[in-house]
C-alpha cells in the first residue's frame, strides 16, 4: 500500500485537536496570525504567532501560548528554518515549566505538543534516531496525562514514523490497532468513507495494485461490519416499533384508528428492515461472485442504483395504502411525510454530484419572494429583513428555494415576538456564492449543531417531525457543489450558511 496514501488515511482517522480545558477568548494578535496563516502569508503569520505566544505567556495563559508557539514552529520548519524552530520550542518548554512551578502541578499534555513538533522536524530532517527519541518521550507524556486523545494521537504519529522510515510491518500493526478502535466504537460510516476515499485516490492515480489491495481489505471489513451494523439497526427498529405501540396504546381514540396506525408503522418498519437485509444479501453476493477490481467497482455502483430504486419502489407501494387512511389524523399524515422524505433522501444520496442545472436568477427579487412566503407565519412584531444586491446569479432555483424555505419556516416557528429574521446573499469570490438565514430564536446547542444534519439519529414521535428536513437540505447543497452549515460564532439565535461553488 502506498506510504503517502496510508498517511493520508491515518490523518483522516485521527486528527486530534489539543484545545484548552478552559475556553479563553483569542487575543487580537492570535486572530491576526490565523488570518495571515489562512492567506498563506507565512512570514507575517509566524511573527504574529510568536508575539501572541509572548503575550499569552506573560499573562499566564499558557495553554493558548503553547498553541501559538507550536504553530509558529510549524511555519519555521515549513521553510526549513530548523534552528529557529528548535530555539522557539525551547522557549515554549521553559514557559510551561515556569507555569508548572507557579501552579504546583505538571502539565504533560502541553509538553506532549512541544515534543510532537520536535518529532515533525526530525522526521523532515530524516533523523530517524532523534525522531525515535521524541516518540518515546511522547509515549511517557501521554501515559502521564492519561488522556485518550493523546494516546490515539500517539498511535497516529507512530504509524507515520514507521512508514516514513520503511518499517512497514510495524506501521501495519499500528494501523490495525487504530482500525480496531474505530470498529469497536461503531464508527462504521467513518471507516467506510475513508476506504472509499482510498479507492477513489487509487483510481485517480491509476495505481491498480493500491486499488486492489485497498478493496480487498475493504470487503473483508465490510463483511463483518455490515453484520454488526445490521444488528444495531434492527435493534433500533424494534425499539421504535415498541415505543410507537406503547404510545398508541395510551391514546383514547377509536380501536380501528389505532389498528390502522400500528399496521402502517409495522409495514414501514418491515420495509426498512427488508431494505437492510436485501442490501446485505446483495453485498454478500457481490463479494462472493467477483474479485476482479474493475468489475467489482462497476458492480458496486450498480448495486447502489438498485438500492435507491428499491427504496423508491417501497415508498411508491406504501403510498396508495397510506393515502386511503384519513390524513387528518396526525399519525397518518406523519407516515405520509416520512415516506416522502425517505424517498427524496434516497434519490439525493444516489444522484451524481454536480448534476443539477443552473439558471440565471435575479437575486434580490428571488430572496424577497421567499421572505414573503413566511410573512403570515411569524409572531407579532417580528422584523423580516432581506439583504441582497440587485444582481443576477446562476443557481438551481428548485434546490435553493427548498433549502431556504425550510430554514425560513423553522426561523418563523422558533423566533419569539419582536424578534428578527434575516435572509442575506453575499458574493464571496468569482465562483463562490453564499446565502445566510439567521434568526433571534432559542438557538441550537453547540453539542447538537452537527447532529441536526444526520438522518435517523434518534427514535422520536413522527408526529413531531421525522428529523429528515435538514439532512435533505444538506444533500441538496452537496449536489450543487456546496455545503450547508451552522455558524458557531453566532450566539444570539441561529445562523445557517449555504455556500455554493459554481
Amino acid at each position: 500500500m502506498s506510504k503517502k496514501v496510508l498517511i493520508l488515511f491515518l490523518s483522516m482517522l485521527f486528527s486530534c485537536a489539543f484545545l484548552n480545558a478552559q475556553e479563553e477568548q483569542k487575543s487580537n494578535l492570535h486572530q491576526r496570525a490565523e488570518t495571515e496563516d489562512a492567506n498563506n502569508n507565512i512570514a507575517a503569520a509566524r511573527s504574529l504567532f510568536i508575539r501572541a505566544f509572548d503575550e499569552y505567556a506573560g499573562k499566564g495563559q499558557i495553554e493558548q501560548g503553547v498553541v501559538c508557539g507550536t504553530r509558529a514552529t510549524a511555519l519555521y520548519y515549513k521553510e526549513n528554518f530548523f534552528k529557529e524552530g528548535f530555539e522557539l520550542l525551547r522557549r515554549v518548554d521553559q514557559a510551561i515549566t515556569a507555569e508548572e512551578q507557579k501552579a504546583g502541578s505538571i502539565k504533560p499534555a502541553l509538553h506532549y505538543q512541544v515534543t510532537k513538533e520536535r518529532l515533525q522536524m526530525y522526521m523532515k530532517m530524516r533523523n530517524s534516531a532523534r525522531a525515535l527519541e521524541q516518540i518515546n518521550l511522547m509515549d511517557n507524556q501521554s501515559k502521564s496525562a492519561n488522556d485518550e486523545n493523546l494516546k490515539n494521537d500517539l498511535l497516529y504519529n507512530k504509524a507515520i514514523y514507521y512508514y516514513s522510515f520503511g518499517q512497514v510491518s510495524q506501521g501495519d500493526a499500528v494501523f490495525k490497532e487504530m482500525a480496531s478502535k474505530l470498529t469497536a466504537s461503531k464508527e462504521y460510516d467513518k471507516i467506510d468513507e475513508v476506504y472509499q476515499t482510498l479507492i477513489s485516490n487509487g483510481k485517480k492515480s491509476n495505481n491498480a495494485n493500491l486499488v486492489a489491495q485497498t478493496y480487498s481489505n475493504y470487503i473483508i471489513w465490510k463483511d463483518s461490519a455490515n453484520a454488526m451494523k445490521l444488528a444495531d439497526e434492527t435493534g433500533a427498529l424494534k425499539q421504535q416499533i415498541a415505543a410507537n405501540e406503547a404510545i398508541i396504546a395510551e391514546k383514547d381514540s377509536s380501536l380501528g384508528t389505532r389498528q390502522l396506525i400500528i399496521i402502517g408503522l409495522c409495514v414501514l418498519a418491515a420495509a426498512l428492515a427488508a431494505v437492510l437485509i436485501v442490501g446485505a444479501i446483495v453485498l454478500l453476493r457481490y463479494i462472493f461472485m467477483t474479485r476482479k477490481q474493475k468489475k467489482a467497482i462497476k458492480l458496486a455502483e450498480e448495486t447502489n442504483a438498485l438500492k435507491a430504486k428499491f427504496i423508491s419502489n417501497i415508498s411508491a407501494q406504501l403510498d396508495p395504502a397510506l393515502q386511503n387512511l384519513d390524513s387528518r389524523i396526525p399519525e397518518v399524515q406523519a407516515l405520509l411525510d416520512f415516506s416522502s422524505h425517505i424517498q427524496t433522501l434516497s434519490e439525493l444520496e444516489n444522484m451524481p454530484d454536480n448534476s443539477v442545472e443552473l439558471e440565471d436568477t435575479p437575486i434580490l427579487q428571488f430572496c424577497e419572494e421567499l421572505m414573503d412566503e413566511i410573512r403570515d407565519e411569524v409572531k407579532p412584531d417580528v422584523t423580516l429583513m432581506v439583504n441582497a444586491p440587485k444582481m443576477n446569479a446562476k443557481i438551481n432555483k428548485e434546490y435553493v428555494s427548498h433549502i431556504l424555505l425550510h430554514l425560513l419556516h423553522n426561523a418563523a416557528e422558533y423566533t419569539p415576538a419582536e424578534g428578527n429574521i434575516w435572509l442575506d446573499f453575499k458574493k464571496r469570490g468569482a465562483h463562490v456564492q453564499q446565502f445566510v438565514v439567521a434568526d433571534t430564536g432559542c438557538g441550537i446547542p453547540e453539542e447538537k449543531a452537527e447532529d441536526v444534519f444526520k438522518p435517523f439519529l434518534e427514535i422520536k414521535d413522527l408526529t413531531k417531525g421525522d428529523g429528515l428536513g435538514l439532512p435533505i437540505c444538506k444533500e441538496m447543497a452537496k449536489k450543487m457543489n456546496g455545503d450547508l452549515e451552522i455558524d458557531p460564532k453566532f450566539t444570539k439565535g441561529t445562523r445557517f450558511v449555504l455556500d455554493l461553488h459554481t
